[in-house]
């Protein structure tokens, strides 16, 4: 394997980003094989795959490769927040609204607050980075339960509220984390201003603006008269562009290219199109999670120590219960409650 991963490196660049393209996908497909035996979700077989050949431990694909495929990411966000979009049609929010809202803050608000102000005084951390773990903490990935909700075809009121809990946790927890990151930058270089508080919540609802003027947009291009390879060209130049333009002032494209999908779906009830993008996309997502597994440093999790574990044990316990009392609080179902 050294002898090959040495010759591999000596090619031309754009063989060896073919050939570590080549590498991903066939080890993410291998993985997957025995992660169903086990009847475990194919996003476990990506990540276990990407963290296997990655730079450390089998370096089959090299580090500086996967700095170059960092666009990967957003292109694959961009997606699956376009996907979510979808499960928030007026009509439906109308009636649960209040409801996920709810469920939204009982499962996202408590995790973080408790979880900084936990590692602040169990461990003295300086309060910038307690809360900007706490930030985090209060996050739920979109990207995996996409994922695994179309695997096994799950559908039901149960898996809407889900999806629409999990699209509102990243509304409220990306602007929260921008501006924490701001202020903890701002910090660390010596002092705080307005600005830098005021500046990403500008950026992240500048984009939101951005992502309702595209689903308004592809709304009047995609004529009942458009061929389906001309609907799907559009719906992705579209999506690629915005994804371009939250890149460009450095947000997340999550929350433009929900409210795009929101917004398309709601002007048109088009659900053929979304259906399009779900057959385009896998090879996108099985890369999103294998990139991400390949960007794990296992020997770093020894200096992580009894912080991290304190912290994964305090959150997942606080969005277990910040969900299950969520559930009760707007008597929702046994599902709801157990399960979310």
């Amino acid at each position: 394997w050294y002898i090959m991963i040495k010759y591999i490196e000596g090619l031309d660049v754009n063989i060896q980003i073919l050939l570590s393209l080549c590498f991903i996908l066939l080890a993410g497909f291998g993985m997957t094989r025995l992660t169903n035996l086990v009847k475990l979700p194919k996003v476990s077989g990506f990540i276990i795959a990407g963290i296997l050949i990655g730079p450390h431990v089998l370096g089959f694909v090299p580090e500086r490769m996967i700095d170059g495929m960092s666009f990967i990411s957003d292109v694959a966000l961009a997606f699956i927040a376009f996907g979510i979009g979808k499960y928030f049609k007026f009509s439906v929010l109308k009636q649960g609204g209040l409801k996920v809202i709810i469920l939204t803050l009982m499962e996202s608000i408590p995790a973080g607050v408790v979880t900084a102000v936990a590692l602040k005084y169990i461990f003295s951390l300086d309060w910038s980075f307690a809360i900007l773990l706490g930030s985090i903490a209060a996050t739920t990935a979109p990207a995996s339960t996409m994922m695994t909700i179309k695997q096994y075809k799950a559908k039901g009121d149960f898996v809407n509220t889900l999806l629409q809990v999990v699209a509102l946790d990243n509304v409220i927890c990306l602007f929260a984390f921008s501006v924490v990151l701001a202020i903890c930058g701002a910090h660390y270089d010596g002092g705080v201003g307005a600005t830098d508080v005021v500046m990403p919540i500008v950026y992240n609802i500048g984009g939101i603006l951005l992502g309702a003027l595209c689903g308004w947009i592809l709304n009047i291009m995609i004529t009942p008269s458009r061929s389906d390879d001309s609907r799907l060209i559009l719906m992705v130049a579209l999506l690629l562009g915005l994804s371009g333009a939250c890149a460009i002032v450095d947000i997340s494209p999550l929350l433009s290219c929900m409210v795009f999908g929101m917004v398309y779906i709601n002007l048109t009830k088009d659900k053929h199109l979304f259906r399009q993008a779900d057959k385009f996309t896998p090879p996108f997502m099985e890369l999103f999670f294998i990139i991400s597994g390949m960007t794990l440093d296992i020997t770093a999790l020894k200096s992580v120590g009894l912080i991290g574990l304190t912290y994964f044990l305090i959150r997942i316990v606080l969005k277990y219960l910040g969900s299950y009392f969520g559930g009760v609080l707007v008597k929702g179902e046994d599902t709801v409650k157990k399960y979310l």
